[in-house]
C-alpha cells in the first residue's frame, strides 16, 4: 500500500509512518500536484518496486467494505477484456444512498451524469455491467491497460480525469466495468465545494478540456451551445443572487475563459 501526501498541511505523513511503517510507503511531496500527478506518482513507485497485475486508485476520504478489493479483483480477471473496474459508491454521511453506480457521458450535451445519483440502495443496481465511466475515488486498473492508455492525464489536475482515463480505455478495445456488490463509502463535502473557486474552476474548465480532446467537433460546439443556458445563465444567477461571491464568480468565468481557449 503506497500513501501519497500530496503537500498537506501538518504532520499526516509523519503519523502514518510511526502508526503502519511496516505496512505502508509513505510518498510526501513538495507540493500539490493534484490528484492526477499525485496517483500517476504513487503508480511510478509501484512499478520501480514490483511489477503489479493492477492498481487500485483509493480516495482519502473513502471507508470500503472489506471485500470491496477482492470482488473488484474478481470481476477484472472474468473477462481479459476488462480493462477497469469500479465499485458502487454511496454517500458517507448516507450510508444507504447511491452517489454513483458507474456512469454515462452524453457528448452532445457535454454531461457526465453518475448513475443511480441519489437514490436510495433498493437493488435497483446490482446487476454487474459495462458503464462509460467510474468514479476515482475507488478505481480498479489492469496493468496491461495501463501500458496501453497511459498514465492520468496532468493538465487536468483535478476532475475529469478519471473519465477521460475510462474513454481512452474504451477506445483502446477495453471494458470499463461497474460491480455493484463491492462498496465504497465517501465523504463528499458537497457543502464546501459549493464555496470553493478551485473546485469551481477545475469542474467547469476540465469539462471543456475533455470534451475538446474526446469529443467530435461538432459534439463539442453543441455540447458549448448547451453550456450556455444550462450552466451559464444559471450559474451566473446563483453566484450572484444567492452566493453574492465575486471570487466565484471570476472563478467560473475564468474558467470558461481557459477550457475555451484550452488554457
Amino acid at each position: 500500500m503506497i500513501v501519497v501526501d500530496n503537500a498537506s498541511d501538518g504532520d499526516d505523513a509523519a503519523t502514518l509512518k510511526d502508526m503502519f511503517g511496516g505496512y505502508i510507503d509513505v510518498i510526501k511531496n513538495e507540493k500539490n500536484y493534484g490528484f492526477a500527478e499525485g496517483n500517476n506518482i504513487a503508480i511510478r513507485y509501484a512499478l520501480q518496486k514490483s511489477n503489479p497485475d493492477c492498481f487500485l486508485l483509493l480516495n482519502n476520504d473513502t471507508v470500503v467494505d472489506p471485500e470491496m478489493l477482492s470482488i473488484l479483483l474478481e470481476a477484472a480477471e472474468s473477462d481479459s477484456w476488462i480493462g477497469i473496474v469500479g465499485p458502487k459508491n454511496y454517500y458517507y454521511e448516507d450510508r444507504s444512498r447511491i452517489r454513483s453506480a458507474g456512469g454515462t457521458i452524453n457528448w452532445w450535451t457535454g454531461e457526465m451524469h453518475p448513475i443511480g445519483c441519489n437514490q436510495v440502495d433498493m437493488g435497483q443496481f446490482d446487476r454487474t455491467r459495462e458503464v462509460d465511466w467510474v468514479t476515482g475515488c475507488a478505481l480498479l486498473i489492469k496493468r496491461m491497460t495501463l501500458d496501453s492508455i497511459g498514465l492520468l492525464d496532468t493538465s487536468y489536475f483535478a476532475y475529469y480525469e478519471e473519465v477521460d482515463w475510462c474513454v481512452r480505455a474504451k477506445r483502446n478495445g477495453y471494458k470499463v466495468v461497474y460491480a455493484p456488490q463491492a462498496r465504497v463509502w465517501h465523504k463528499t463535502k458537497a457543502a464546501e465545494r459549493k464555496t470553493n473557486p478551485v473546485w469551481l474552476y477545475y469542474g467547469t474548465r476540465n469539462r471543456f478540456l475533455f470534451m475538446e480532446r474526446n469529443a467530435s467537433r461538432l459534439q463539442f460546439l453543441t455540447s458549448s451551445l448547451f453550456f450556455i443556458p444550462r450552466y451559464l445563465v444559471l450559474r451566473t444567477l446563483s453566484l450572484v443572487l444567492q452566493e453574492r461571491s465575486i471570487r466565484l464568480l471570476r472563478a467560473f468565468y475564468q474558467a470558461i475563459w481557459a477550457g475555451l481557449t484550452s488554457r
